[in-house]
């Protein structure tokens, strides 16, 4: 009989060979190792509202503890058709137009398997999100990655224009912008809304930071658009929008059409999500202070940053929507992005995170993003050790 150690582990290709460790779980890492202020990753430090975690409470009492229906919680469901109505003007389906998720990142996964076949292109524009790129590998698509607009961030809608073809299944959409923190206009929305009213391409809109939107300005969701709305999935994330992002708690809205298609994956890939959270968000969303009163409490914090970065060399680039601040790095080092993070963790006790990150060539301009969902105390102390540079 052969011993545990003479049998070998079968191999097999990978999936996602050129996929290692994310550099958030890198730079994670480093600033426990060297005691440093994290301001990489994109997650609070401060509580909840109690109030929610008493509804969380009530319903886990109350025996709501067994698998939620598949698209999820009926009357979480209608809260959601309702709070996009209110907002955006338009009306979805709480039955067949609206599921819940375990977070975005899954919502945006099971959209990209439902509608992407293989060799179909699927346009992200870089900078972008992490997950977008393998999602749509997983998927069997081809990513085309297209460039924002270095400095400003802005959508090129001529590279666009050039990058759609009949093998464009799906075009991924990210406003408020992970990692620039901008946020598109009314005018962006039009020209995307023009662009691909001939097509038949399909969107893929990351919204998960649309109540984070500042200076009066208002979150232009594709729902406000109909020929965007058509063609769209819409993704939210109740993680990101009530402080709690350990839930992985998410929702998608889009036509009947496609979220038959989306739920065909759903079923299989989650089934169902978390059922007392499903419950606690149903009752807390009839109340729309929290989610109303967000953009403020997140701008006091950016205007508290920002000002503490003006004692630095530091230079703040425009801070738009998320909770995210990007600076340009040039006047203080000629190091690459990913090694002023490390020296920045190491020496200085800061972590942030390299914008070259995002890219899929590693383009660096000299740039680095800062996450500012912490409390007060938090920033202070990283901001006394940025003073220092």
């Amino acid at each position: 009989m052969p011993t545990p150690t003479s049998t070998p582990t079968p191999t097999f290709p990978s999936r996602l060979p050129a996929v290692g460790t994310t550099i958030f779980s890198v730079m994670s890492a480093l600033a426990t190792e060297h005691g440093a202020v994290n301001l990489g990753q994109g997650f609070p430090d401060f509580a909840c509202d109690p109030a929610l975690l008493s509804a969380t409470e009530r319903a886990l009492r109350a025996g709501h503890n067994q698998y939620a229906p598949m698209p999820g919680l009926l009357a979480l469901r209608e809260a959601v058709a309702q709070k996009i109505a209110t907002q955006h003007a338009r009306s979805y389906c709480p039955q067949q137009e609206i599921t819940i998720t375990a977070g975005a990142t899954q919502a945006i996964l099971t959209a990209l398997l439902a509608c992407v076949q293989p060799g179909d292109e699927v346009i992200v524009l870089d900078p972008c999100y992490d997950s977008y790129v393998p999602g749509i590998l997983l998927a069997g698509g081809v990513p085309v990655r297209v460039p924002l607009t270095p400095g400003s961030f802005a959508p090129d809608f001529a590279r666009i224009a050039a990058a759609l073809n009949p093998r464009t299944r799906a075009l991924i959409l990210n406003s408020p912008h992970n990692p620039s923190a901008t946020v598109w206009s009314a005018q962006d929305m039009q020209r995307l809304e023009q662009l691909l009213a001939p097509t038949a391409t399909l969107l893929i809109s990351d919204e998960v930071y649309e109540h984070m939107v500042f200076d009066g300005a208002a979150h232009e969701s594709a729902a406000r658009y109909p020929g965007l709305a058509q063609r769209a999935f819409i993704v939210s994330s109740f993680g990101k929008t009530f402080h709690v992002t350990g839930w992985k708690v998410g929702s998608v809205a889009a036509p009947a059409a496609l979220m038959a298609e989306f739920r065909k994956v759903h079923q299989f890939n989650v089934f169902c999500v978390n059922t007392p959270m499903q419950h606690a968000l149903a009752s807390y969303l009839q109340d729309p202070t929290p989610y109303l009163q967000l953009p403020d409490f997140y701008q006091a914090k950016r205007d508290f940053f920002r000002q503490g970065l003006a004692s630095t060399r530091l230079k703040p680039l425009p801070s738009q929507g998320s909770y995210f601040q990007c600076v340009d790095i040039r006047a203080v080092s000629d190091l690459s992005e990913p090694d002023f993070c490390e020296w920045l963790t190491r020496e200085m006790g800061v972590a942030a995170i390299p914008l070259s990150a995002f890219y899929g060539d590693g383009f660096d301009q000299g740039v680095v993003r800062f996450c500012f969902a912490k409390q007060e105390a938090t920033l202070a102390q990283a901001l006394e050790r940025l003073a220092r540079l």
